[in-house]
Parts: structure tokens; sequence; C-alpha cells
């Protein structure tokens, strides 16, 4: 029997901080440029996982799940903000076979801020009680988390890198992107929103989330859909910056010649197009890919936009562009596959797709990266007073990658990461 939720947003004066209202152990938000969503204290009314061997992929199962759930909900939103009325937040796996669980989870309190406008979400079932109020919390004491080589290592990554350029010269795939892992431990008891908080602060302009234990800061957006409008962006070919001001404008410069980079590019942005076109009308791309600035590092970024056609819910996207060429590879299907021998640890999330879901089928999707995954099993498991907790890196390779330049690169990608947790 589908659970039967009542859902109220109405309008408080904008919350300063929306992320005081988390959960310290395990806060759940979506933040962009001081603008989002939270979940305040730590009940949820519906989680919803998925694991591996199901069948159907994972999206399309958490979609049909999130439609019965959405469609016996009474919603009475007086906002009508994206992020209003009944909201699911969300990650899935990058890989199918992937040990972990795909999530999604309704909390019973969401407090939102867009726009200079405010507002509060309480969500029950049927026959419970409105929701306490909510207040926010003071945070914990600062803490430092410890980070070392983990099932890949820098050596072993090189060796990796090698192999697919061996492959992609004979002709196996045109490219594929290898990540590798760095593990180590925050103390038990750690107020995990400053991590959130650090990665907001120092990284305004991408997505940053935090849902069951995955926290991350990513540039790239994978979905949006708002009022049957379709938004994305791709990132793919990367530079890190330059140490002055003459350095920066030749790294740039460089990029935005690179033949390699602008390749690699390209395949992101075709793939995309071409998943998207049998569920868009009025597909619009640019031509040319512009360089988006980030305090570590630059990326080549297209824009994409087009207009819904078929009544497809963000979800429904979500399940058809991932995994993207930007975070596979391409062929993507064979790349994946190639990830699967050349990588030697469960990606988990990592790559996968992060954000979230409202009745309506709007949502914000981001392709998680510049992330870490806290706790051993699901969120929140402990062991010896401390949080286990491993965070991932990768680079996109072709036929002309370096070994050693591509490790760089993966330093240069774990840099917002590894300075929150020190």
């Amino acid at each position: 029997m589908t659970t039967r939720l009542v859902v109220e947003t109405r309008e408080i004066d904008p919350v300063e901080d929306p992320l005081a209202y988390a959960d310290p152990d395990e806060p759940l938000a979506w933040l962009r440029r001081g603008d989002g969503i939270v979940a305040a204290g730590g009940r949820h009314q519906v989680v919803i996982r998925v694991p591996a061997g199901e069948g159907l992929s994972r999206a399309a199962l958490m979609a049909e799940a999130w439609r019965e759930l959405a469609a016996a909900a009474e919603i009475d939103d007086q906002v009508g903000l994206p992020g209003t009325g009944l909201v699911g937040f969300s990650t899935l796996t990058f890989d199918e076979g992937s040990a972990r669980d795909a999530v999604l989870i309704v909390p019973e309190t969401i407090v939102g801020r867009r726009d200079g406008r405010g507002w509060i979400t309480r969500i029950r079932g049927a026959e419970e009680d409105v929701p306490a109020d909510v207040a926010p919390r003071e945070y914990g004491p600062h803490w430092a988390g410890t980070l070392g080589p983990g099932a890949q290592s820098p050596e072993g990554y090189q060796d990796s890198v090698r192999r697919a350029v061996a492959e992609i010269t004979a002709g196996d795939y045109e490219k594929v992107v290898l990540a590798r892992d760095l593990t180590g431990s925050v103390p038990a008891g750690s107020d995990l929103r400053r991590l959130v908080r650090a990665l907001a602060t120092g990284y305004p302009d991408t997505w940053t989330y935090a849902v069951d234990g995955f926290i991350g800061a990513c540039p790239e957006t994978l979905v949006t859909v708002q009022g049957g409008t379709v938004t994305a962006r791709v990132l793919a070919g990367t530079i890190g910056r330059g140490a002055d001001a003459d350095a920066d404008t030749a790294a740039s410069a460089y990029l935005a010649s690179s033949t390699k980079d602008l390749d690699e590019h390209e395949y992101a942005v075709q793939s995309l197009l071409a998943s998207l076109r049998p569920h868009v009308r009025a597909l619009a791309a640019a031509e040319q890919p512009f360089i988006l600035k980030l305090p570590n590092l630059f990326h080549l970024a297209t824009d994409v936009e087009a207009e819904l056609s078929d009544g497809a819910s963000a979800l429904d996207l979500v399940g058809v562009l991932h995994p993207t060429a930007a975070v596979g590879g391409t062929p993507t299907d064979v790349a994946v596959q190639a990830i699967r021998r050349l990588e030697p640890f469960d990606r988990g999330r990592y790559a996968g797709p992060v954000g979230w879901v409202d009745a309506a089928g709007n949502g914000e999707w981001a392709v998680a990266l510049r992330c870490a995954q806290f706790g051993g099993g699901e969120a929140g498991q402990v062991a010896d007073d401390t949080i286990p907790v491993t965070a991932y890196a990768g680079a996109g390779i072709v036929a002309g990658s370096d070994p050693e330049t591509e490790l760089l690169e993966t330093r240069v990608k774990f840099r917002p990461i590894v300075d929150a947790l020190a």
C-alpha cells in the first residue's frame, strides 16, 4: 500500500543559514550560492532504497516509486518555487552493479531559501500530527579528517591509464573516465555540517550536496527540469589554475585550444544531445564551449536547453542521461565495462546522479563529483570511535592522454574535499 503523505508549504522570512537546521550527524542538503533546501532535523517520513539486482535501472525503479508516492500525496503549497511542496532528496549509484544502495529520502521538515524568499515545508503521514517546530542548532566543534591512498595507488592509477590508452589505440573505445580513491576517517561525533559549509563557502558556484552520508560540491549539472524547460551543463576538459595571473591566463588559453580536451568535450556534448533528443524539442547548445572558472581549476563547459515533449520527470531524464560520456566515456557502455576492469574498487555513488525531485517531476540534479562517502556501509556506521570516509576523483582518458598528467588532474580535483576535511 502506498504511503499517503500530507504536505504543507508556507512562506517564512528567509533563513540566513538554512544549513544550521540540518542534522549534524547526517545532514541532508542541496545548496548553491547561498540558496537551497535543507532537511530540518533528522526525522524522515519516507526512505526508498533500491539495491543492486532489481532488474530495471535504479533510476527507472526510483522514478516509478516516486510517481506512486507523489500521486497519493495531498499537497498544499502556497509558495510555488523550485524546491517547495513534496520533495525527495536522492543519490544513485554510478554502476547498476554497485553494492551500495540508491536512495531517495523524504524528510519530515524542509527549510528553503531562493531569490530572497524563504519557506518551510512540513510533511506527515495522513494519520499523523503536524511535525513539531524546528530551530537552528549550534555547530559542533571544528574537527579534521585524515585521507591517504585507497585501493588505487598513484602508481596503480598511472598503470590503469596506460592500459586504457593502449585499448583506445587498439580501437576498443574512444574515451574512458578513470577514477582513483583516497580513504581515511573522521572522529566519531563530527558535525558534518562543517564540511558542507566549507564546500558551499569555498565553491559557491557548485551544487553542494549531502545525502545519506554522501557529501560533495559539483559544478556539473546533469539535468534541471522546471515547468517543462530542461537545462544541462556539460563539463569535460580540465586544467589546473595558474599560480599567478599570467600563469592563469596561459592555462586558460591552453585549455581553450587543446585538441585533446576539445575532442573529449565534444564526445560528452554529443552523447548528452543524443540521449535528450527523444524526449525534447527546440534543443539548443552552443557550437563552442566556454571556459568555466572555479577556485582551483578551469573546465571546458557547454550549456544545453530544451523543452520537454513527452512529460518526462527529472528522475526519468536522470535515467536516460546517466552515465554521461563526461563521467563514463565513449561509447559509454563499452567504457563502463572498461571502468569495471581498470578500477580496483566499487565507485558507489561517485559520478552518479545526486539531486532532488518534486511531485510535478521538476528537479535539480548534478553529477556527484568532488565528493566523499561517510560510513562503511550505510550512513552513520561508526567503528573504533571513527567514521570511515572514502573520497573520489577522476580524469577523462583519450588517445593522447599522459599518465602523469592525468594523475596530476585527479590531485587538483581532490583538492576541494581534501581541503575541507583538513
